[in-house]
């Protein structure tokens, strides 16, 4: 199956006809991604998706970021329960029909709430977490250790650029950031989720580290020691749908 057309794309960017079932912000977002065997990639996923490719080329992403404001449709958010951190590894994907979007292979969080609830209605692999940021004069640093099997570890820091972008459409950075569509495998089935935000603003951080120990996703060779494409984006307000039959 070939690669899904920029109209595809660009037409998922629109809000579904739906009530979302959820509604959270997205903040201090750092985007990492790293070429990938597209044979390799294949072969760790379910049933039904395909690697989608950019020029002939795949990937697979790493990103942490905060969330915050996170709540079920109809009630407030709560501080304690509604603002932590996340990190994910990722690939990227389409289904037969050709609807691209994001396969997570893992996503660690420090809220054991979020990560009981995104296991049991989203079927995602979530893992609990011990993960900590902070803002130091300008630079982001970004530190997660797994609590659970199997054991992972990974730091980073940054600076934000100043120029505030959105992706052209067509671009490496449109294919890499602009994703409103999940997918999850459930008792033999394929699932997907809708997502809805603004487009991404973006910049071009200044990676001053990054250390990834057990991040690479089982079946997959370790990640290179070369520094990563790199974006980074303040933040978008999300509105989540459920998950339906792919």
């Amino acid at each position: 199956m070939g690669t899904p057309a920029l109209e595809t794309r660009l037409a998922l960017r629109e809000r579904p006809a739906r009530t979302p079932v959820m509604f959270q912000r997205w903040e201090d977002l750092l985007f990492l991604h790293w070429e990938a065997d597209p044979a390799a990639l294949q072969r760790t996923l379910p049933p039904g998706l395909h690697v989608d490719l950019f020029q002939g080329r795949a990937y697979l992403g790493i990103v942490p970021f905060r969330m915050r404001r996170v709540r079920p449709r109809g009630l407030p958010a709560a501080p304690w329960l509604s603002d932590f951190l996340e990190f994910n590894v990722r690939t990227y994907v389409h289904d037969e029909s050709g609807k691209p979007g994001v396969w997570f292979y893992s996503l660690d969080c420090d809220q054991p709430l979020a990560v009981w609830i995104a296991r049991t209605f989203f079927h995602l692999p979530y893992f609990h977490a011990a993960l900590s940021t902070s803002n130091e004069a300008g630079t982001i640093r970004f530190n997660s250790r797994r609590r659970t099997a199997p054991p992972a570890e990974a730091a980073f820091a940054y600076r934000r650029g100043a120029a505030l972008e959105t992706a052209a459409p067509g671009s490496l950075e449109f294919f890499l950031v602009e994703r409103y569509l999940l997918y999850a495998f459930r008792a033999g089935q394929l699932q997907r989720g809708r997502v809805h935000h603004p487009p991404y603003r973006l910049c071009q951080p200044e990676l001053r580290a990054f250390d990834l120990n057990g991040m690479t996703p089982s079946g997959l060779p370790a990640l290179p020691d070369s520094p990563p494409h790199a974006l980074a984006s303040p933040g978008v307000d999300v509105e989540i749908f459920g998950l339906e039959p792919a």
